[in-house]
């Protein structure tokens, strides 16, 4: 019995550790609505220049671009840092290897250009002026980050990114406090 409950309770920790976000440096687990395969993202057919497929830059010849957009509360979020991996642990160190960077523009737009075609490991996304990041995950409980595969010549799209907090606190009713049905 003391076995079984030490067993869910560890189910329960690791459960809640891959479904949150937990670093300062890139090394967060959260499901981001960037991607929901284990193969490589691949462009999404949504409604904006960036969800519809539209490049907005051309790659370098012999490179590749990585275009999205970063959306919070259903908008468009400006100036948030974004991070292409080429390796990518979300348990030990976050982002390492080769990093292409980019930042969200006014429509939360972003493109990271004069990317080295390959399959990149993460694709990270600061939450505004934290210092958590979120990234897409797949498998049952986002057991991996999703991959990225660029290609030459081409501009991968990905799906929109959904940034939230964590640190939000209840003012009203306090805590023990009755409510009315009202």
């Amino acid at each position: 019995m003391i076995f079984r409950k030490w067993l869910a309770a560890c189910f329960c920790v690791v459960t809640a550790f891959a479904l949150t976000s937990c670093s300062k440096d890139g090394n967060t687990n959260s499901q981001s609505g960037a991607g929901t395969s284990s193969t490589p993202v691949s462009v999404n057919n949504g409604g904006d220049a960036a969800e519809a497929g539209v490049e907005k830059v051309k790659p370098a010849p012999g490179t590749g671009n990585v275009q999205g957009k970063v959306m919070y509360n259903g908008k468009p979020v400006p100036n948030i840092e974004v991070k292409l991996c080429e390796k990518f642990s979300q348990y030990i160190g976050g982002c390492s290897g080769k990093i292409y960077t980019a930042k969200s523009d006014a429509e939360g737009d972003y493109v990271i250009t004069n990317v080295e075609p390959k399959v990149y490991e993460g694709l990270t996304v600061r939450v505004f002026d934290t210092d958590m990041y979120v990234f897409a995950t797949t498998g049952v409980a986002g057991v991996s980050a999703s991959k990225y595969e660029v290609i030459a010549d081409k501009t991968l799209i990905v799906r929109p990114t959904h940034l939230f907090k964590g640190d939000l606190k209840t003012l009203n009713p306090k805590a023990g406090a009755k409510v009315s049905a009202e």
